[in-house]
């Protein structure tokens, strides 16, 4: 109701004060037209002409002037009075065409003010101190749906079909796990992460909930963020929350780590507080490398949290393959792009070899030699990371976990 009356309001003063301006222009342009603006005008030389003529008529009776002179001086009075009455015609009608023209760009004016404010303004906002509508943020947020009230809400998701293979492997990987017991570590986080894929929430949740309870002290700034982003994609993308408190716990842990700050910034924007969004997602930007899982979600929404925060803010260029890049590849003939990608495969081997890497990129790597049929290569890459990474669970598990989607692991 508020809003209401203030745009009924606002709507009044602006058709208001245009028609003020607009009429006032028409009257303008008329009375100047008319020569009321101007003695010297067209009107005064016309009536001066009329006079003339009398005058005339009174030198023919008075025997000062004979009939030819007088016819003369009748004849170049006539053309001068012609003369002033075209032109002010002709004025009169500029008169009013340049009116309406006027009347036009002040009518266009006030549009114009209306579009514009709709487009940078936040014209569903009532009218509130920027303190106070921070607090009303953060007084929501507190009391924002729990996770279970907004699955609740919401429609049945499509849940994806998995092959024979797949479900047989989870089947025993679930008889060999059980989230209420299990200890195995490795097993747990394989059963968190494929329930979830499965889109089997609630056991995904089980599984993880335990691998953080048997971890204890240990369990990672990772392990927490597992467990709220298994959280929010339950959610279909809401930060419920039970989804907050790992997220908290997470960069307690760790507060650089990456996953935990997008959604965390994620949860801000979502409540309203769009400068807190932005002082975890400024700095995560410049943080991520160009294959960050967060990065594409964090660039399609940075600059509109930036604008609602009111921080100016341009969007880099991103890092890796441009669009231009991608489109020339598609471009390419089917040989060449085959080249291309086996250079790249190649280019990652050797850089693995000589420096080393992440789990994840050994798990590209696998996952790019499987693509390409080159089984015996994933098949040695894995070997190679697991020797590597030996005894430490989490990159054990993330490699095991793309062996098995790779069909690698019996």
């Amino acid at each position: 109701m508020e809003n209401m009356a203030f745009w009924s309001i606002a709507a009044l003063l602006s058709l208001g004060v245009g028609g003020l301006l607009i009429a006032a222009s028409l009257r303008g342009r008329a009375a100047a037209a008319a020569g009321n603006a101007d003695p010297s005008g067209s009107t005064r030389d016309i009536q001066v002409y009329r006079d003339q003529l009398a005058e005339v008529d009174r030198d023919l009776a008075r025997g000062t002037l004979d009939a030819a002179e007088a016819q003369r001086t009748r004849t170049e009075i006539a053309r001068r009075l012609l003369e002033a009455d075209r032109k002010q015609g002709a004025a009169t009608a500029t008169g009013a065409a340049g009116g309406w023209i006027a009347a036009g760009l002040i009518a266009l004016a006030v549009a114009g003010a209306v579009v514009l404010y709709n487009r940078i303004g936040l014209p569903g906002y009532p009218d509130l101190p920027i303190a106070d509508r921070l607090a009303e943020a953060d007084a929501a947020m507190k009391t924002r749906p729990s996770q279970a009230d907004w699955v609740a809400r919401l429609p049945a998701p499509a849940l994806p079909q998995p092959d024979a293979e797949f479900t047989a492997l989870m089947e025993k990987l679930r008889a060999a796990v059980d989230p209420a017991t299990a200890t195995d570590l490795r097993g747990l986080d394989l059963l968190a992460r494929n329930e979830a894929a499965l889109g089997n929430f609630d056991a995904a949740l089980a599984a993880q909930s335990r691998l953080i309870a048997v971890k204890a002290d240990k369990a990672t700034a990772d392990d927490h963020a597992a467990l709220a982003e298994i959280l929010i994609t339950q959610a279909q993308g809401y930060v419920s929350p039970e989804a907050e408190q790992e997220l908290l716990r997470a960069l307690q842990i760790d507060p650089k780590n990456g996953l935990t700050r997008y959604y965390a910034g994620l949860m801000f924007s979502q409540g309203g507080r769009f400068d807190r969004a932005m002082a975890l997602w400024g700095p995560l930007l410049d943080d991520s490398a160009p294959d960050a899982p967060w990065l594409g979600p964090l660039r399609a929404q940075i600059e509109e949290v930036a604008s609602l925060a009111g921080i100016p803010f341009t969007l880099p260029p991103q890092k890796g393959p441009t669009g231009e890049d991608v489109a020339a590849a598609q471009d390419m003939a089917p040989a060449d792009r085959q080249a291309m990608i086996e250079g790249m495969v190649q280019q990652l081997s050797d850089r693995l070899a000589a420096q080393g890497g992440s789990p994840e990129e050994y798990a590209q790597l696998l996952t790019a030699q499987t693509v390409l049929g080159r089984m015996d290569e994933a098949k040695a890459t894995l070997a190679k990371a697991r020797e590597i990474f030996a005894g430490q669970q989490g990159p054990l598990a993330t490699l095991t976990e793309a062996a098995l989607a790779a069909g690698i692991v019996p």
